[in-house]
């Protein structure tokens, strides 16, 4: 015990040590140096953002660096398309595999969840569950995949729902280069606004029970 501390202790000095002496890029220059790659670097960005979260891969960690990199406008609109491809890919992926083939994966409690009330409500559970941060997103694609929800209505529930997130992560990653936009913030009211209409839907309206579906 007393050796781990000292282990993270020496860690953390020498951390401290090459934060004093080695020049860190403040995120104003990392977004200079992005910039200064051209389009190729949005678009190879922007495809593994799509591809690496259809896993279980944090989603936040790319959209708060598309506002970093690319400012609001680009970040926002290349974090959305990027957030609807790895939608529907996690979903398609899972509905391929089929249930069989992940029912081990299926008896955890969070995913449980998930399914009974995918079963209860549909694709309108879809858009509840986008807005609660505790439900990874990856986890919800391939519920929904091995669910009887349709394509295209679990597609319009996740990109609405997802976008008062994204909206907020993507201006968070805009702010810390120092900059501020009040008219992309009234925006990012706006998706929480209509986020929080699906979510009075989804409670107000009656489940629809399995025993109705039968």
């Amino acid at each position: 015990m007393v050796r781990n501390a000292v282990i993270a202790f020496g860690a953390v000095c020498v951390l401290l040590a090459v934060s004093y002496l080695v020049p860190i890029p403040t995120v104003a220059h990392v977004r200079s140096w992005g910039e200064n790659l051209g389009p190729v670097f949005v678009w190879v960005f922007f495809t593994a953002y799509a591809l690496l979260t259809v896993f279980p891969i944090p989603r936040t960690v790319f959209t708060v660096s598309a506002g970093a990199l690319f400012g609001p406008v680009v970040g926002l609109v290349g974090a959305l398309i990027a957030t609807a491809i790895a939608a529907t890919l996690g979903f398609l992926l899972a509905r391929w595999a089929g249930r069989d083939r992940v029912t081990p994966f299926l008896h955890r409690p969070v995913v449980i969840t998930i399914d009974n009330r995918l079963a209860a409500r549909g694709w309108l559970a879809i858009g509840s569950l986008r807005l609660i941060p505790v439900c990874p997103f990856w986890l919800l694609n391939w519920c929904a995949g091995l669910s009887s929800v349709r394509l295209l209505p679990y597609l319009v529930a996740s990109v609405v729902a997802s976008a008062p997130g994204t909206v907020a992560v993507v201006l968070l990653g805009d702010a810390l280069t120092g900059q501020r936009n009040p008219l992309l913030i009234l925006l990012s009211g706006t998706f929480f606004a209509v986020g929080v209409v699906g979510l009075i839907l989804d409670v107000r309206l009656p489940v629809r029970r399995q025993a109705d579906a039968d």
